[in-house]
């Protein structure tokens, strides 16, 4: 299907959409988180039943995709729990590409993406950026190409110290890159002119975490709440594009003066 031939967005479109966001539960949709793994055992998530539990874990020249087996430090599952709490009906499933210091590499990502794509995942949440160093361009450029054609959404966290700090894939603009604040949980707000384009809450969120709760701050937790009101929006319009479903984000996003 083609992204670039996407229909107007007219007012009519548009307050179904809102309406979609703030009744749906995501059914239908299926999301790939690129993370650390999930603990499916963590009380948080009772009741989860992961479509894919994957690690990509490199073996001299190649990668190889084995049983994911849980969660290696808390991150995904914190991702995870995050997204079910806007979005309890969509299918989740674990691509585990971070270890337990949070660190990957490109081709690893890589790998994921494109099995999540094979796979049939509508969303990639990918809470984490990797340096934007020009020799990792490619790298990244070749799959979020390759998402944006096949129209799978990629939402992607930035730098928490820094939102204008380059990074991969949050800085390519088929991307919708989520910044953190203090602000509201239920509502998202919007920079326009930035690759880091939206933000959402990400302050002192507790989550959980190894067996236990934990509080945390990152635009890692502000990611999954993009990632949940989308899957609310394509629940109820599969066939959005990349370019629509990012119009309609920006046009129900709230002003920047919602920030805490």
């Amino acid at each position: 299907m083609n992204n670039i031939m996407t229909p107007p967005i007219d007012d009519q479109f548009l307050a179904t959409a809102k309406t979609a966001m703030q009744q749906s539960r995501g059914a239908g949709v299926r999301i790939a988180i690129l993370d650390s793994g999930v603990d499916t055992t963590h009380p948080a998530l009772a009741g989860i039943q992961l479509a894919d539990d994957v690690a990509l874990v490199r073996e001299g020249d190649f990668l190889t995709a084995l049983p994911g087996n849980g969660d290696v430090i808390g991150h995904g599952t914190a991702i995870a729990w995050l997204i079910r709490s806007l979005a309890p009906e969509a299918e989740i499933g674990s691509f585990r590409v971070l270890d337990g210091d949070l660190r990957s590499r490109a081709t690893v990502v890589w790998e994921a993406a494109r099995l999540a794509m094979q796979r049939g995942y509508h969303i990639l949440n990918c809470s984490f950026g990797s340096p934007g160093e020009p020799r990792l361009v490619m790298p990244y450029k070749e799959w979020t190409d390759e998402a944006y054609l096949k129209r799978v959404h990629i939402v992607a966290a930035c730098n928490n110290e820094d939102a204008g700090f380059r990074e991969w894939p949050g800085w390519f603009p088929t991307v919708v890159t989520v910044n953190l604040a203090n602000m509201d949980p239920e509502i998202w707000t919007r920079r326009a002119g930035s690759l880091v384009e939206f933000a959402a809450h990400g302050h002192d969120v507790l989550v959980p975490w190894q067996g236990g709760w934990k509080k945390v701050t990152g635009s890692s937790f502000a990611a999954p709440r993009l990632t949940g009101w989308l899957a609310r929006l394509l629940s109820a319009h599969p066939d959005l594009s990349v370019e629509a479903a990012r119009e309609i984000l920006r046009r129900l996003a709230h002003d920047e003066s919602s920030r805490v």
